[in-house]
């Protein structure tokens, strides 16, 4: 199948073109993000692969359809940049990678507290500048500390699993309980129980209308003084000024994320030449508690040959016609809203 490649970088190509000897596609690649801007360069393809901070609202998607498309073919675990419901309205199937390595962002999650907890990022800077001065660098034993983790997912169980190994207790919350975690040991509690007993906070659910802005003002103060939270799962789950005043007062100890809430216009791109113009991001870098990478979580080579292998299996279903089972459920369209 033609498929149009947006937000490709180097190792994009690499691992989908390794992949694609076994599949045959015909891969075309757009280093440009997906977008109203960008959405004609794939008429004529009948599928499109995007990534996280590609554009796929209802303008996209009818500009899209209208010229020829049918697939979208997330090369990512998470939909909350696609309207479903307009998906399903003009027929296009989504399909995603569900589970690609949970132990590349549960791994780079343990990394994020612990550099944030031993201050090695601090460190490493002062050590190349021949300072050895230990002071501000004093943290705390994991071993015997209460870690919540928000979203019992793959990723989530996974990183329960990593922190078992170093004596933590564990409280998780979650809809649906993970019956690994229940047998590890894991104590299911309330969101607001979760903040107030946790000395570190994990965030592994999924951004939706009702996880956005899931740490806000109201949740942060529910948050024992001091505390660390580390955001590996999607910017926006984050109120970002919130969290910034809570830095400020002190409330919130130890900040590390891998995602913003606004990061479309900063992360996989090279700025170090430009004045960032994003002043709510460059505020947080001001932080020396904060600790941002820029959404690399997934980035192991373990977890790119499998988000290319699953994406163009995805696709292969496709084209013959098959059930995928990776199609993402179409959002229910309410009583009385028409199909086009």
């Amino acid at each position: 199948m033609r498929v149009a490649v947006f937000s490709t970088r180097s190792w994009d190509r690499e691992f989908l073109d390794e992949a694609n000897a076994s599949f045959g596609h015909e891969l075309v690649y757009f280093e440009s993000r997906l977008g109203p801007e960008t959405a004609a360069l794939a008429d004529g393809f009948p599928a499109v692969c995007v990534f996280v901070n590609d554009q796929l609202d209802a303008p996209v998607l009818e500009r899209l359809h209208a010229g020829g498309t049918r697939l979208i073919a997330l090369r990512c675990a998470g939909f909350n940049n696609v309207d479903l419901r307009r998906a399903e309205q003009l027929g296009l199937m989504v399909v995603r990678v569900p589970a690609y390595s949970p132990h590349a962002v549960a791994e780079h999650t343990v990394a994020l507290m612990l550099s944030l907890d031993r201050h090695i990022h601090k460190a490493w800077q002062r050590v190349r500048e021949g300072n050895f001065d230990l002071k501000g660098l004093l943290g705390f034993d994991l071993h015997g500390k209460t870690v919540g983790i928000v979203g019992t997912g793959r990723i989530g169980t996974c990183v329960a699993r990593i922190l078992k190994g170093f004596g933590c207790r564990l409280l998780a919350t979650d809809i649906v309980q993970s019956e690994e975690c229940l047998a590890m040991g894991v104590e299911y509690a309330p969101l607001e129980q979760l903040m107030a007993k946790s000395r570190i906070v994990t965030l592994h659910c999924p951004l939706t209308p009702q996880t956005h802005h899931l740490i806000n003002a109201d949740t942060l103060a529910m948050a024992r003084p001091g505390f660390m939270l580390v955001n590996t799962s999607r910017g926006a789950v984050v109120d970002t000024r919130a969290a910034i005043d809570a830095l400020k007062s002190g409330r919130l100890g130890a900040l590390g994320m891998d995602v913003y809430e606004q990061e479309a216009d900063l992360f996989f791109e090279d700025l170090s030449d430009q004045v960032i113009q994003d002043d709510l991001f460059e505020r947080l870098l001001t932080f020396p508690n904060v600790l941002v990478t820029g959404h690399q979580g997934f980035f192991t080579e373990e977890a790119l040959e499998a988000i290319a292998r699953t994406t163009l299996d995805n696709i292969r279903c496709f084209e013959v016609g098959g059930n995928c089972p990776n199609a993402v459920p179409p959002m229910p369209v309410p009583a009385g809203e028409g199909r086009s």
